[in-house]
Protein backbone atom coordinates (compact mmCIF):
# COMPACT_ATOMS: atom_id res chain seq x y z
CA UNK A 1 0.00 0.00 0.00
CA UNK A 2 1.35 3.55 -1.13
CA UNK A 3 1.23 6.29 1.91
CA UNK A 4 2.02 9.70 1.62
CA UNK A 5 3.58 11.02 4.79
CA UNK A 6 4.64 14.39 5.94
CA UNK A 7 5.43 14.83 1.68
CA UNK A 8 7.10 11.72 1.54
CA UNK A 9 6.18 8.33 -0.15
CA UNK A 10 5.96 5.25 1.35
CA UNK A 11 5.08 1.60 0.47
CA UNK A 12 3.85 -0.68 3.31
CA UNK A 13 2.26 -3.66 3.72
CA UNK A 14 -0.84 -4.42 2.58
CA UNK A 15 -2.61 -5.06 5.64
CA UNK A 16 -5.63 -2.46 5.97
CA UNK A 17 -6.85 -3.44 9.45
CA UNK A 18 -3.57 -2.35 11.07
CA UNK A 19 -3.98 0.72 12.55
CA UNK A 20 -2.38 4.25 11.56
CA UNK A 21 -0.61 4.70 14.53
CA UNK A 22 1.55 1.28 14.76
CA UNK A 23 2.47 1.89 11.21
CA UNK A 24 3.67 5.41 11.99
CA UNK A 25 5.43 5.15 14.69
CA UNK A 26 6.64 1.06 14.52
CA UNK A 27 7.23 0.53 10.94
CA UNK A 28 8.08 3.74 9.76
CA UNK A 29 9.55 5.21 13.20
CA UNK A 30 7.86 8.44 13.17
CA UNK A 31 7.84 8.26 16.71
CA UNK A 32 6.62 11.62 17.33
CA UNK A 33 3.01 10.53 17.26
CA UNK A 34 2.15 8.96 20.51
CA UNK A 35 -0.20 6.34 21.63
CA UNK A 36 -2.50 7.89 25.10
CA UNK A 37 -6.04 6.21 25.63
CA UNK A 38 -6.26 4.12 22.19
CA UNK A 39 -9.75 4.80 21.81
CA UNK A 40 -9.16 8.44 20.53
CA UNK A 41 -10.27 10.40 23.45
CA UNK A 42 -7.28 11.85 24.20
CA UNK A 43 -5.79 13.13 21.43
CA UNK A 44 -2.50 12.41 21.90
CA UNK A 45 -2.24 10.49 18.65
CA UNK A 46 -3.34 13.49 16.41
CA UNK A 47 -2.25 13.57 12.69
CA UNK A 48 -3.74 15.39 9.94
CA UNK A 49 -5.22 13.68 6.99
CA UNK A 50 -6.31 15.75 4.23
CA UNK A 51 -5.81 18.75 6.70
CA UNK A 52 -8.26 17.38 8.91
CA UNK A 53 -7.12 16.16 12.89
CA UNK A 54 -7.40 12.56 13.28
CA UNK A 55 -6.87 10.25 15.95
CA UNK A 56 -4.69 7.46 14.16
CA UNK A 57 -5.02 5.46 17.17
CA UNK A 58 -8.47 4.45 15.58
CA UNK A 59 -7.73 5.36 12.49
CA UNK A 60 -7.27 2.28 9.58
CA UNK A 61 -4.63 2.59 7.21
CA UNK A 62 -6.84 1.99 4.58
CA UNK A 63 -8.50 5.23 5.87
CA UNK A 64 -5.00 7.14 5.24
CA UNK A 65 -4.76 5.51 1.47
CA UNK A 66 -4.87 8.20 -1.30
CA UNK A 67 -4.60 10.80 1.92
CA UNK A 68 -1.97 13.32 2.37
CA UNK A 69 -0.85 12.23 5.95
CA UNK A 70 1.20 15.15 8.12
CA UNK A 71 2.35 14.27 11.35
CA UNK A 72 4.54 16.17 13.89
CA UNK A 73 7.41 15.03 12.11
CA UNK A 74 6.48 17.37 9.06
CA UNK A 75 5.50 21.09 10.42
CA UNK A 76 8.64 21.85 10.26
CA UNK A 77 10.18 23.56 6.73
CA UNK A 78 13.97 22.37 5.98
CA UNK A 79 15.28 25.25 3.53
CA UNK A 80 17.94 24.23 -0.02
CA UNK A 81 20.68 25.27 2.66
CA UNK A 82 19.07 22.26 5.15
CA UNK A 83 17.96 24.31 7.86
CA UNK A 84 15.05 24.05 9.53
CA UNK A 85 12.78 26.25 10.60
CA UNK A 86 9.96 25.54 12.71
CA UNK A 87 6.17 26.37 12.42
CA UNK A 88 5.05 28.98 14.10
CA UNK A 89 3.04 26.62 16.91
CA UNK A 90 6.31 24.65 17.44
CA UNK A 91 8.34 27.72 18.02
CA UNK A 92 5.50 29.32 20.38
CA UNK A 93 5.61 26.05 22.56
CA UNK A 94 9.02 25.97 23.18
CA UNK A 95 9.72 30.06 23.66
CA UNK A 96 6.69 29.55 26.23
CA UNK A 97 8.23 26.52 27.46
CA UNK A 98 5.07 24.54 27.09
CA UNK A 99 6.11 20.90 27.57
CA UNK A 100 6.26 19.42 30.91
CA UNK A 101 6.11 15.71 30.66
CA UNK A 102 5.41 16.27 26.45
CA UNK A 103 3.48 13.13 26.01
CA UNK A 104 0.35 14.71 24.50
CA UNK A 105 2.79 17.53 22.69
CA UNK A 106 2.44 16.71 19.55
CA UNK A 107 -1.54 16.40 19.33
CA UNK A 108 -1.62 19.47 21.50
CA UNK A 109 0.54 21.02 18.48
CA UNK A 110 -1.47 19.11 15.64
CA UNK A 111 -4.63 20.28 16.92
CA UNK A 112 -3.15 23.83 17.19
CA UNK A 113 -1.90 23.87 13.66
CA UNK A 114 -5.91 23.38 12.32
CA UNK A 115 -7.15 25.55 14.12
CA UNK A 116 -4.73 27.94 13.64
CA UNK A 117 -5.64 27.36 9.73
CA UNK A 118 -9.03 27.73 10.00
CA UNK A 119 -8.94 30.68 12.25
CA UNK A 120 -5.93 32.41 12.00
CA UNK A 121 -7.34 35.20 14.80
CA UNK A 122 -8.86 33.34 17.49
CA UNK A 123 -10.08 35.06 20.89
CA UNK A 124 -9.33 33.40 23.60
CA UNK A 125 -12.49 31.33 24.05
CA UNK A 126 -11.67 30.14 20.17
CA UNK A 127 -8.82 28.83 21.30
CA UNK A 128 -10.00 27.33 24.37
CA UNK A 129 -12.77 25.55 23.25
CA UNK A 130 -10.58 24.70 19.71
CA UNK A 131 -8.32 22.81 21.93
CA UNK A 132 -10.18 21.32 24.19
CA UNK A 133 -10.39 17.54 22.86
CA UNK A 134 -6.88 17.16 23.54
CA UNK A 135 -6.09 16.28 27.30
CA UNK A 136 -2.91 16.83 29.22
CA UNK A 137 -1.59 14.52 31.91
CA UNK A 138 0.39 17.59 33.45
CA UNK A 139 -2.18 20.13 33.24
CA UNK A 140 -0.29 22.86 31.51
CA UNK A 141 -3.40 24.11 29.93
CA UNK A 142 -3.15 28.00 30.72
CA UNK A 143 0.87 27.70 28.90
CA UNK A 144 -0.85 25.58 26.15
CA UNK A 145 -3.66 28.13 25.19
CA UNK A 146 -0.61 31.22 25.85
CA UNK A 147 1.62 29.85 23.06
CA UNK A 148 -1.57 29.08 20.57
CA UNK A 149 -2.71 33.15 20.68
CA UNK A 150 1.66 33.19 20.63
CA UNK A 151 1.61 31.19 17.09
CA UNK A 152 -1.68 33.30 15.82
CA UNK A 153 0.85 35.80 15.96
CA UNK A 154 3.82 34.51 15.00
CA UNK A 155 1.57 33.04 11.92
CA UNK A 156 0.52 36.99 11.11
CA UNK A 157 4.02 37.71 10.64
CA UNK A 158 5.35 35.77 8.25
Amino acid sequence: MQLTINQQSYQVADAPDRLLLWVLRDELGLTGTKFGCGIGLCGSCTVHLDGIPTRACVTMLSTAQDKEVLTIEGLAQITSSGEKILHPVQQAFLDLQVPQCSWCMSGQMMTAVSLLEQNPNPTPDDIRQGMNSVYCRCGTYTRIRKAVARAAELKGQS
